[in-house]
């Protein structure tokens, strides 16, 4: 079981690292504005079950090869980059439809629960730089004296993708609020949907030149 001190300091650690606005933020903001709230919040979930996806990974010890592998560290970034660029050059593709998206027959068949789920995952659970900070930290809190040292990081772990499903809610919430004024002209919507998708193919951009310190 893990102790009450290191739980308290690593989710100290988390809290730090998840209220900072990152590529989770920016693009779970991107998508309150162009599929909706509903849709928005399902990304987060989705976000979160990939970040923890990461947490059990390195608990398991496939954090502690990315971390010393080049190419695993690699190949796991331009799969999460190459994702996000597909989205971006998506959403720009069909910035003129999306007027479309505020009906709610056509977010049902154009934006699924699953399709949103999905996204969130792909994007949580492909971000290395997330791995190698679990990697190089989880160890650090976890005393071998009590017990299964994989059942304490995956305790450990569960703070990240909490405070990351809370304050990425909110930011939902927030950006979902404002999708109303933005319903109102066309042009807006057509604005709102190339900018988002120019923000993913730079966020996916910067995750693939993002090098490694070795």
């Amino acid at each position: 079981m893990v102790s009450t001190a290191h739980l308290a300091s690593f989710a100290g650690l988390a809290f730090l690292l998840v209220i900072v606005p990152g590529p989770s933020v920016l693009f779970t903001i991107g998508r309150a504005l162009t599929v909706g709230r509903r849709a928005a919040l399902l990304t987060v979930l989705g976000n979160s079950v990939g970040v923890y996806g990461q947490v059990v990974a390195v608990a398991f010890g496939l954090g502690a090869v990315v971390a010393a592998s080049a190419a695993v560290f690699t190949a796991i970034k331009l799969v999460g980059a190459a994702y996000l660029v597909y989205l971006g050059v998506q959403a720009i593709r069909h910035r003129g439809a999306l007027q479309t998206a505020f009906h709610a027959e056509q977010d049902v068949s154009s934006h699924s629960p699953a399709a949103a789920l999905r996204d969130g995952f792909v994007v949580g659970a492909a971000n290395p730089k997330t791995i190698v900070f679990l990697a190089a930290l989880l160890p650090q809190f976890v005393d071998t004296t009590r017990g299964f040292v994989p059942q304490q990081m995956l305790i450990l772990g569960l703070c990240i993708p909490v405070f990351g499903l809370i304050f990425d809610s909110l930011w939902a919430l927030v950006a979902g609020s404002a999708r109303s004024w933005f319903a109102r002209s066309p042009r807006r919507l057509a604005a709102v949907g190339g900018t988002s998708g120019l923000v993913m193919i730079g966020l996916g951009t910067s995750l693939a030149f993002t090098g490694r310190k070795d």
